[in-house]
């Protein structure tokens, strides 16, 4: 009986074989050009390895030889493709696995998408896999194509006819698969490699992205996402991959933003958030649409700038009015266009005639015989990273095919050129660009987009660096029982999270003593396990400053009903400042969280929050408070005191490592969580575990 650790060696020896045929079987050929079996023999004509095909009575389809079952094959193969009913697709896997089949690629649908029937077929499907080491791609799947080995193991119209290039496509669905592989072929781009994962009952994206990772044809990956059942090990394989290669993913469900959890970080925290966070933490550049995605993918398939916190772009255009708009577009995205320094503008103008702008933007004119000259001086400027060439498409005028490869292989910087000209007239400029490796976008708003692709991939490269170490998961001794709010309050001191002074009262007399004790004026909240939040229900009574206030303030919290007992919590005032929220919570697919936000009564509806996967580094921190759009409330504004953010930052470091090091933790939450010049206070804290 195979062990555990034969299976998993099997697995990866037969992904590879999937990915990487060098012999393949038709399940459901058929000589019927309609029949999607008959369109995947046909793809694969030109496929340089082994062609068989699987047929019950035919001994021939267009030039393959059919053999009536796996066990009649001659030899096995590396990957079996099954357009047949999804009803035969179980028996059809157990038997290619009987047969030493590496994998195989189940064209159907009728699986876990279409409701309880499918399901169970697809469960059986993932436990041969399981316990025999098969692979497969699918179900409901348009399959994946590898033009530069011939090998399209799809049955789509048109995938034969992608010609091979630098970039690989792995998406959820394929449909968008080819969506995005005809995109890149609008653009004069190649693929590498692109897949279809459909259902993904075995192979998974992270699985195929390591794969890609050290796929030597591959220099830059497209990825789009639906739904990410396992994204913590998603983050881990995607942050091996973004240091050797960068990636581009459009993950869907915007408009998610569906209740996570009963208190208020949950519910500000929509999935899309938390998958937004967890792919750009982990290096990938994130994108909103399909375009974008080919745009930026492209660009960077081409050049990468090192990890660096602000890239330095220089504009070069030979037409002011788009000039104008790529500088405004770069200026809204805050990407950096540096001055140049007095030597290299005292260079330009002698490259440039009168009456032109020399400092960056440079607005040539008519860019004239030397303007390769005028590019090679601009890009060798210390405070630039990367040039951004716009000009019509002239080529009396410019020729950008003789100019900019030339240019960014002597500077060894990246150069992108944007262009505009009659349909047609610009394909032979962009694909011959393609070619000598340097991008052509086709509109000023385009060129912005390219620079955003390379900032935000260097960017996040030099953030990933900077990544603190923390404690070991679990380390920690584990925490039981129900914490009420004074319990999560001594919790998180343990973490460097303050609070007000306060003291916790079973009785009306133990109130009444901790009054005189306590410096007023005091906050007199209920404690109870069943009130989660106590404003809601008349639980919390401000301002007690004598004894009389509080006998009022115990008799309202006396009428609240409960079916457990109740106690008083007595805590001294916190001087004035700016609320926010902070907490964590635990992901079931990405893990442990942290989220901050604009906080108080008003949370939910101001919805200002913003999220990181843990652990987070003192840079995430300024990252996310400088995206509030509220941020401006942290520093003085009219009133409100100057808050602390170093206290800011210590709570929510504080946060990251406690919801790391204690995996019971389901949520923590701080709200509000009091600033001022003076420091941070927790006036609030719910912490709920597990189950």
């Amino acid at each position: 009986m195979a062990t555990d650790r034969m299976i998993t060696d099997i697995r990866r020896r037969n992904l590879a074989r999937l990915l990487s045929p060098t012999s393949i079987a038709v399940v459901g050929a058929s000589a019927d050009p309609t029949k999607a079996g008959s369109q995947a023999l046909q793809v694969l004509s030109r496929f340089p390895g082994r062609r068989v095909a699987v047929h019950p009575r035919e001994k021939e389809i267009q030039g393959v030889n059919c053999y009536p079952s796996f066990a009649a094959l001659p030899e096995p193969v590396d990957l079996a493709v099954l357009a047949i009913p999804a009803e035969r697709c179980v028996e059809a896997a157990r038997e290619a696995a009987a047969r030493g089949v590496g994998g195989v690629l189940i064209v159907s649908g009728g699986f876990g998408e279409s409701g309880e029937a499918g399901a169970r077929l697809q469960a059986e499907l993932h436990a041969i896999c399981q316990e025999t080491g098969l692979r497969v791609l699918g179900p409901n799947t348009s399959g994946f194509i590898h033009p530069a080995a011939q090998c399209v193991a799809s049955f789509v119209p048109g995938a034969d006819r992608l010609k091979p290039g630098r970039v690989a496509v792995v998406a959820q669905s394929g449909g968008v698969n080819l969506s995005l592989c005809f995109l890149l072929d609008r653009l004069g781009q190649g693929v590498s490699f692109a897949m279809g994962l459909g259902n993904a009952v075995d192979v998974d994206t992270a699985e195929v992205l390591e794969w890609l990772g050290d796929e030597p044809g591959t220099s830059a990956i497209a990825l789009h996402l639906e739904g990410i059942p396992n994204g913590r090990e998603l983050f881990d394989v995607l942050s091996r991959v973004t240091e050797k290669k960068p990636v581009v993913a459009l993950p869907a469900g915007r408009s998610d933003v569906g209740e996570f959890a009963v208190s208020h970080t949950g519910k500000l925290l929509g999935s899309h958030q938390r998958t937004v966070a967890g792919l750009a933490q982990a290096g990938v550049v994130v994108v909103d649409s399909t375009e974008e995605l080919v745009q930026a993918v492209a660009v960077l398939s081409c050049f990468r700038l090192p990890p660096m916190p602000e890239p330095g772009f220089a504009l070069v255009t030979g037409q002011a009015g788009p000039g104008l708009l790529v500088a405004d577009g770069l200026k809204t995205e805050s990407l950096a266009v540096p001055p140049l320094s007095p030597d290299t503008v005292a260079g330009v103008a002698t490259l440039l005639p009168p009456m032109t702008y020399l400092k960056n933007p440079i607005d040539t004119g008519r860019p004239g015989p030397g303007f390769a000259e005028l590019l090679r001086t601009v890009g060798r400027d210390p405070a630039i990273d990367a040039l951004l060439v716009f000009g019509l498409h002239e080529p009396a005028v410019l020729d950008p095919v003789q100019v900019l490869p030339d240019v960014s292989a002597t500077l060894g910087k990246p150069v992108v050129f944007g262009s505009l000209g009659p349909i047609g007239d610009t394909t032979p400029t962009r694909d011959a660009l393609a070619s000598a490796g340097i991008p052509m976008v086709e509109s000023p708003e385009r060129l912005v987009q390219a620079a955003l692709a390379l900032a935000t991939d260097a960017r996040a490269r030099w953030r990933k660096a900077r990544v603190e170490p923390v404690g070991a998961v679990g380390t920690a001794t584990p925490i039981t029982g129900h914490l009420d709010e004074d319990s999560a309050k001594r919790l998180l001191a343990g973490y460097g999270i303050d609070s007000p002074s306060r003291t916790l009262c079973t009785t009306r007399e133990e109130a009444v003593g901790a009054f005189r004790s306590l410096k007023t004026p005091l906050v007199v909240k209920v404690v109870s396990k069943e009130i989660p939040h106590k404003t809601e229900v008349g639980g919390v009574h401000l301002g007690i400053d004598n004894e009389t206030r509080l006998g009022v303030a115990l008799d309202a919290i006396d009428r609240i009903p409960t079916l457990g007992p109740k106690a008083y919590l007595l805590e001294q005032m916190a001087t004035a400042g700016v609320e926010l929220i902070v907490g964590g919570v635990r992901d079931p697919s990405w893990g442990p969280c942290v989220v901050v936000g604009l906080g108080g009564v008003m949370a939910e509806a101001l919805a200002d929050t913003t999220v990181r996967l843990v652990p987070i580094s003192r840079l995430d921190v300024e990252q996310m408070l400088n995206s509030l759009r509220g941020r401006d409330l942290l520093d003085g504004f009219r009133t409100l005191p100057k808050c602390n953010r170093e206290a800011i930052a210590n709570a929510m470091l504080g946060i990251s490592r406690l919801m790391f090091e204690h995996p019971e933790i389901a949520e923590v939450e701080i709200n509000p969580l009091r600033v001022n010049s003076e420091g941070a206070l927790a006036l609030d804290a719910l912490v709920r575990l597990n189950g």
